[in-house]
C-alpha cells in the first residue's frame, strides 16, 4: 500500500512540475511579446494578451451561435467569444493565440468579446 501511495506522489508531482513548467514559459512568452497578463488585465482597458488555447466550444449566447475559447497565459484565463461564429479555421484547443481587445467581468469571470486575433 505504501508502495502504491510513494508511485502516485511522484506522478502527481510530476505533473505539477510540468504544469508548473508551463506556467513559467507561458508568463516568459508573454512578457518577450510586450503583451499584458491576463492577471493585470484591468476591467474594461483595453489591451493586447497572448497564451495557448485551452478550450474551444460552440455555445450559443441568447439564440445566437457564440464560438468560445478559454485562452491561458501562465497567469490566469479568460473566456473569449465570438459572437455570431460556430467555428473559426485555426481556432483549435493548444494553439498559440495573441488577441486584442476589452476585458470585462461577467459572473465573476474575465471575458472578451469579438477580439481581433493573430494566430501563432
Amino acid at each position: 500500500m505504501a508502495e502504491v501511495k510513494g508511485r502516485l506522489r511522484k506522478s502527481l508531482s510530476r505533473w505539477a512540475s510540468s504544469a508548473d513548467m508551463e506556467a513559467r514559459e507561458l508568463k516568459l512568452d508573454v512578457r518577450k511579446a510586450g503583451c499584458c497578463p491576463i492577471d493585470e488585465a484591468g476591467d474594461r482597458q483595453r489591451v493586447e494578451l497572448q497564451g495557448s488555447l485551452r478550450t474551444v466550444t460552440l455555445r450559443p449566447r441568447g439564440g445566437v451561435p457564440a464560438l468560445e475559447a478559454e485562452l491561458y497565459d501562465g497567469s490566469a484565463m479568460v473566456t473569449l467569444v465570438w459572437l455570431g461564429r460556430r467555428r473559426i479555421a485555426g481556432i483549435e484547443p493548444g494553439r498559440a493565440i495573441k488577441v486584442t481587445g476589452r476585458v470585462g467581468v461577467q459572473d465573476t469571470l474575465r471575458i472578451m468579446f469579438n477580439p481581433r486575433y493573430e494566430l501563432k
